[in-house]
């Protein structure tokens, strides 16, 4: 009997995906049991007691004799068909055999081992082009022989996972997996990545954990961190980094933070979206040393924080008049001899005078002062400046006393000299003068004087 088309292509379409699953199943669910031992080993678990038969049956009239081998050494242990080791230790580890006489009756290997931690791992990347590292740490030291395997696949992909080996670094104290990447690989593709740590005392299989390469990017700390103060500015400080050495800022950039605090004070306060490679505090406590930290992260937001950088530390710039008067106290009124107290003065002035025995204050001054090289400059510049106002004063006043006297000389010269007139003179009546001298009479003229002039005129 035929099946009719369509539900037989219904069929299929239902067990594809039951098979997938299956076959995604079966690819994560890795087999992670301990590590198998050969056929003469003997496990022991550290900390534990463990007894040694050399033979079933004791051999009769005959002395059975323990060595053991280990890290090349031989030496020779008890008397006896059993063998009592307690509280294994790693050391505890080697070959061990028992004779009579010359003759060998058995020989096995000890493993002193216990079952691996259960791996609780997470995966990092340092940035775009570098590989990804997957790594957990460790409560103790694993045993010797201990293996750790890494796989890793595409999600949802029916595909054979890549296997990768890790390493242990005991200075660390955890293990360490190094992922190639290859190039072209989508940053936004999941991966699943699953984890097994085996010896010969047991298998330890961790959560299989799903990332993304931009979910797993997490740069270095900024490094070169330092601390400036600015001068003339007592509440300032410049912060100064380099980006970290694994991060090349000509394809992608960092963004920073970062964070500052004074030393007395416990916590931090925090500045974000720092684009460049500098910050400018303009809050800073005076006279205060401050502890400065930053950190990175991708400019797009991607992934995560890198760790806080080392710290750096710096004060702001403290005036130098105000650091001489803080160097040099002085108590605040010094007591006269009716009980009361008077002006101001520096303790160096009372001094204990026990040379006549009279035990009274006198007053004398510091044999060595302690003189600061900016109180010289302070001084030197104000005398300077009072030289320089005196001789401004006197050229002013000599300036004053040259006009005045130029001004008396000329007041005197005015009455010794006519004055111009403003406007000229009206003008005469005749041009001719009213009284001329009498010119010489020609021959036969008439002679006429001012009188007959006059007569005549009436």
């Amino acid at each position: 009997m035929a099946w009719p088309p369509g539900p037989l292509l219904l069929l299929l379409l239902l067990l594809l995906p039951l098979r997938l699953l299956l076959h995604l199943s079966a690819a994560a669910g890795r087999p992670c049991g301990p590590a198998g031992l050969p056929r003469d080993a003997v496990l022991g678990l550290l900390g534990a007691n463990i007894t040694l038969t050399c033979q079933d049956e004791q051999p009769a009239n005959a002395t059975v004799l323990w060595q053991v081998e280990k890290q090349g050494a031989a030496g020779q242990l008890a008397e006896g068909n059993t063998l009592l080791l307690r509280q294994l230790r790693y050391e505890d580890s080697g070959h061990y055999s028992c004779s009579v006489g010359s003759h060998l009756l058995r020989s096995l290997r000890l493993l002193v081992a216990e079952p691996p931690e259960t791996p609780q791992v997470s995966c990092y990347r340092r940035s775009h082009d570098k590989d990804v590292l997957c790594e957990w740490p460790q409560q103790k030291k694993p045993s010797p022989g201990t293996r750790a395997m890494l796989w890793v696949r595409r999600r949802f992909v029916a595909e054979n996972a890549t296997e990768q080996r890790c390493r242990y670094f005991s200075k660390a104290r955890k293990f360490l997996c190094r992922l190639k990447v290859p190039p072209g690989t989508d940053d936004t593709k999941s991966l699943v990545v699953s984890t097994c740590v085996s010896n010969g005392a047991g298998g330890s299989a961790g959560k299989d954990k799903i990332i993304t390469l931009s979910s797993v990017l997490r740069p270095d700390p900024p490094v070169n961190v330092t601390v400036q103060a600015l001068e003339g500015a007592p509440q300032r400080l410049q912060v100064n980094w380099s980006y970290p050495p694994s991060w090349d800022p000509r394809f992608y950039w960092l963004r920073f933070q970062v964070r500052y605090r004074p030393e007395p004070a416990p916590t931090f306060m925090e500045v974000d979206q720092v684009m460049t490679t500098w910050l400018d505090i303009r809050d800073a406590w005076r006279g205060t040393r401050h502890v400065v930290q930053v950190r990175a992260k991708d400019e797009f937001g991607h992934g995560t924080w890198s760790e806080w950088s080392q710290e750096a530390v710096g004060t702001p710039w403290t005036d130098p008049w105000e650091l001489t008067s803080e160097m040099e106290p002085y108590s605040s009124q010094v007591p006269t001899e009716d009980d009361t107290y008077g002006v101001t003065l520096s303790p160096r002035l009372f001094e204990e005078d026990d040379a006549n025995g009279a035990g009274g204050s006198v007053m004398e001054s510091s044999t060595h002062p302690v003189a600061s090289p900016y109180a010289f400059l302070v001084t030197g510049g104000s005398l300077l400046l009072g030289i320089a106002l005196f001789v401004g004063i006197v050229v002013r006043y000599r300036q004053m006393w040259w006009t005045s006297g130029q001004e008396t000389s000329k007041a005197e010269g005015e009455g010794q000299h006519m004055l111009v007139p403003l406007s000229l003179p009206p003008p005469t009546l005749s041009d001719a003068p009213l009284l001329s001298h009498p010119a010489p009479s020609a021959p036969g003229g008439l002679h006429t004087t001012q009188a007959d002039h006059s007569s005549s005129g009436q």
